[in-house]
Parts: C-alpha cells; sequence; structure tokens
C-alpha cells in the first residue's frame, strides 16, 4: 500500500456510510480522519439525530469488531473492562473479557453514566491496553471509540471530566436535515433498513497501514508553525479559562495529515488546518463563564483562527 491509495480506500468507507445516513458526507469524512489518525470521536446532539446510526454504519463499513455499551447511571467500570470470575473446576480465577475488548466501541448516551464509570475508558483511549486486577492487556490495533452524547443540559446527565474530553480526538454534531435530505430519509428507509444489509469494504490490516502511511504526509515548517500559533492563541486569550494542552497540538497535527491523505494529498494545506481547528480544539477549551455549547465553542476557535495568520509561503513539498 502507498500513500495514493488512502484516497480511494476512504473513499469506499464514505461512500459505503452514505447508503445509511443522509446529508452527512462532511462529518463522515472527519469519523474516517480521526480514525487515521488513530484517535476517537463524540457525536453530540439531541435524541433522534442519527448518531447512533452513524456510528453503527461506521463500525460495519470496516472488518473487526464492534461492541455497544449502553452507558446508564448503574453502569459500573467493570461492565466496560472485564472483572475476573472465580472457576470452581479450574479452582483458580479467570477473566472475562468487557466490550472494550473491540476494534470499534459504540459509548451510546457516555455521558448518562457517573464520572467514574466514564473514566474507565482513559487507559484504553490513551494507551491501547486496559490494567485489571494488577495485570495490563493489550487492545487489538485498530481501536476506536465513538461516545454519543446528549447535549449537558438534558436531564439525567454528567458533563464528561476535562481529561475525558482531551482523549477525543475530535467533537462533532449531527446538525439537522433539510426538506429534501428528510424526504430522502423517509424514502430510503420506508421499506427496508439499510444498515442491516451494508456490508465492509476494507480490512483491518489496511486500516492499520493506512494509519501507518498518514504519518508520512509532508507538513511544512510554516504550516507547523501556523498550527501552533493558533494553539497560543488559545492560551492567551481573555475569553478562555485555558487554552489548548500539548495533546491537543499533536492532535491537529496528526488530524490534517490524515485529511489531507483522504483528499488525495501528499502535504498538509492551511485550509485543512483551518477547516479542522473547530473539531479538534473546540472541546478542549473552557470559556470563563464555564463550560460552553458545541456551538459556542466551534465559534471560539473560529474567531481565534480568522485572528492568526495564514501562511502565504510555498507549503508544497
Amino acid at each position: 500500500m502507498e500513500l495514493k491509495d488512502i484516497k480511494s480506500i476512504s473513499d469506499k468507507i464514505i461512500k459505503n456510510i452514505n447508503k445509511v445516513i443522509v446529508g452527512r458526507n462532511d462529518i463522515i469524512e472527519l469519523m474516517a480522519t480521526a480514525l487515521l489518525s488513530g484517535g476517537h470521536v463524540l457525536i453530540e446532539d439531541k435524541p433522534g439525530t442519527g448518531k447512533t446510526m452513524l456510528a453503527k454504519a461506521f463500525a460495519g463499513s470496516i472488518s473487526g469488531v464492534m461492541k455497544r455499551v449502553q452507558f446508564t447511571p448503574d453502569l459500573m467500570p467493570q461492565d466496560i473492562t472485564g472483572l475476573s470470575i472465580y472457576n470452581r473446576k479450574k479452582e483458580e480465577f479467570e477473566f472475562v473479557a468487557g466490550p472494550v475488548f473491540a476494534n470499534i466501541l459504540l459509548a451510546d448516551e457516555i455521558n448518562r453514566a457517573t464520572p467514574r464509570t466514564q473514566s474507565s475508558l482513559l487507559e484504553a483511549m490513551q494507551e491501547l491496553q486496559v490494567t485489571t486486577d494488577g495485570v495490563t492487556r493489550p487492545l487489538e490495533e485498530p481501536f476506536m471509540v465513538i461516545a454519543t452524547q446528549n447535549p449537558v443540559e438534558t436531564a439525567g446527565t454528567y458533563p464528561l471530566p476535562e481529561a475525558q474530553l482531551d482523549r477525543f480526538i475530535m467533537k462533532l454534531s449531527m446538525g439537522e436535515n433539510d426538506f429534501s435530505e428528510e424526504m430522502a430519509m423517509i424514502d430510503r428507509f420506508i421499506e427496508d433498513d439499510p444498515l442491516d444489509t451494508l456490508a465492509s469494504v476494507c480490512s483491518l490490516e489496511e486500516i492499520v497501514g493506512m494509519k501507518r502511511l498518514i504519518k508520512k504526509v509532508y507538513v511544512h515548517k510554516c504550516v507547523r508553525e501556523y498550527i501552533v500559533n493558533i494553539i497560543m492563541a488559545t492560551r492567551g486569550n481573555d475569553k478562555l479559562a485555558y487554552g489548548v494542552s500539548g495533546r491537543g497540538t499533536l492532535a491537529l497535527t496528526r488530524s490534517c495529515q490524515a485529511y489531507a491523505a483522504i483528499k488525495g494529498r501528499t502535504f498538509v494545506e492551511p485550509e485543512d488546518v483551518k477547516k479542522l481547528a473547530g473539531y479538534v480544539l473546540g472541546h478542549r477549551v473552557m470559556g470563563t463563564c464555564g463550560s460552553a455549547s458545541s456551538k459556542r465553542a466551534m465559534d471560539m476557535m473560529d474567531d481565534i483562527v480568522k485572528s492568526v495568520e495564514v501562511p502565504v509561503e510555498n507549503w508544497e513539498i
């Protein structure tokens, strides 16, 4: 596999998901970008907007194991990571793996569980491993958490801790369908559910190979400086209680490399940075008046990006 092959494989994944999801090509592209970046995605919107269906369609397009956890207030950490159960016949404890041992973990309505349970995913999301009973067990690659959450104002929700939010490479929102998209959705689902017949279009080996290849996408020094200038602008902004951490800097850089490859390029453009900054950085900042809505966070990031000078040098290879 070569760098140029990433676009064709990504196009197949995006086209496949479009069989189920209507009018969300941009969001699907961003999901593919997150996957190739080795990151996880948080999808926030009100109930009924297709968050779970998008996650299922995305997982169904990739060969591998997908597991789903419905997060509820009584969910315990071991319900996700697994636990050791005593086997009377063997007279020893046996580890029963939890749903986190999968390629795609759908954490549905993650903010309905307590912060303690939410934090049980931290090690898995950051280090691709799970430690239980003093034993560390690696997770198989690729591993991706696709979490859905209802807006924090919704009854019965717990805000995600900042450390948990920082583990998600992107925070996305489904948005509303327009008239034509709503009509197309009815036409598509009126007789059958296309999700039932959705087949995978690539292998795990191809995903792992693409993840390695995107690291070779060229990022010119002036584009790197552009990324850092945006990060520094969040740290010195009077409207923000705190800015983006170093993890966010690396997340934006890697996301831009993946997005460029999906678009068929071997180098990152400043436009890639401008497009992705809000999705990658918006959930990593906090306003001085407390946590902001997804739209407000995106608006703040847009203002910050607009205030930073865009490189005009030749940033190609």
